[in-house]
């Protein structure tokens, strides 16, 4: 998710973002695909969500980590990117590397697959066209032939209920607490309750267009979401993203009335204006 840092707009300029579903053979791989145009020069923070995106800026392929905290990146303007989002939980599969090796922010792709990430930067680089340079990272995916371990991507989406226990997702997917610490460890860089937190996160930043609308208030998505109070909610939102829920909710309030003024553009950055973005 990525949340601008300054004004949403500058006159005489536009951001977009656009984003796809993955090739149904990689579903279980890929969450998304993306492209999208800066517009302006700003700073983004990215909240985590646990997942990983390739992405090629027009001179490198990285793979782009953030989950413990926010990142923030700094985006040229009128900067032009394209992307695969790997799914929470498929990343060290599809990259070869433990999760918790890889630094959070953005990581060279030369530097895991050295001459395959050579050929695939040549091949971006030949065409401008965003469709084909998507074309060109799921085929790079693809290439992997990798197949996430299907019990972890069911203990990550088990994870992602309000009332979720360590023991209980263990018991359900069939291994034993130590074990599926041990593989979320290596699979998402974080155990089994910061995934919970980030996973419960994310679920909070799919209600803020309710709460725009005032269809709900802080306290209730709390409730619903199975924080201990509104003043948990606040903790795990400031500690994921740097911001109270308010504030948040302030910044999407500002987002939907910025899509509704005609010749006016939200300012929606890199790399997520999808359910993780405001």
């Amino acid at each position: 998710m990525g949340v601008p840092l300054r004004p949403l707009a500058v006159a005489g300029a536009r951001s977009v973002y656009r984003e796809v579903a993955p090739p149904p053979a990689l579903a279980d791989v890929l969450a998304c695909g993306w492209h999208g145009r800066t517009g302006w020069a700003r700073p983004l923070r990215v909240l985590p969500d646990g997942c990983a995106d390739l992405v090629w800026d027009g001179d490198a392929l990285t793979v782009v980590v953030t989950v413990g905290a926010p990142l923030r990146l700094w985006l040229p303007a009128a900067e032009t990117r394209v992307g695969v989002r790997l799914r929470c939980g498929a990343a060290a599969a599809v990259l070869g590397t433990p999760m918790p090796e890889l630094p959070a922010g953005a990581t060279r792709l030369t530097d895991l697959w050295g001459a395959v990430a050579r050929r695939a930067e040549d091949a971006l680089a030949a065409t401008a066209d965003p469709l084909a340079q998507r074309e060109i990272l799921e085929a790079l995916v693809a290439g992997r032939g990798v197949t996430p371990d299907r019990r972890l991507l069911a203990a990550i989406d088990a994870l992602g209920r309000p009332s979720a226990r360590a023991a209980d997702v263990a018991d359900e997917v069939g291994v034993s607490e130590r074990a599926l610490r041990r593989h979320l460890t290596h699979a998402v860089g974080a155990g089994p309750k910061q995934v919970h937190r980030i996973r419960r996160f994310q679920h909070f930043l799919r209600r803020l267009e309710p709460l725009v609308a005032r269809r709900t208030s802080l306290a209730g998505v709390a409730a619903d979401l199975g924080y201990a109070d509104q003043s948990h909610l606040g903790r795990d939102c400031r500690r994921l993203s740097g911001s109270s829920p308010a504030a948040l909710v302030r910044v999407a309030e500002k987002f939907r009335t910025a899509a509704a003024s005609p010749g006016q553009d939200p300012g929606h950055g890199f790399p997520g204006d999808d359910p993780r973005a405001l």
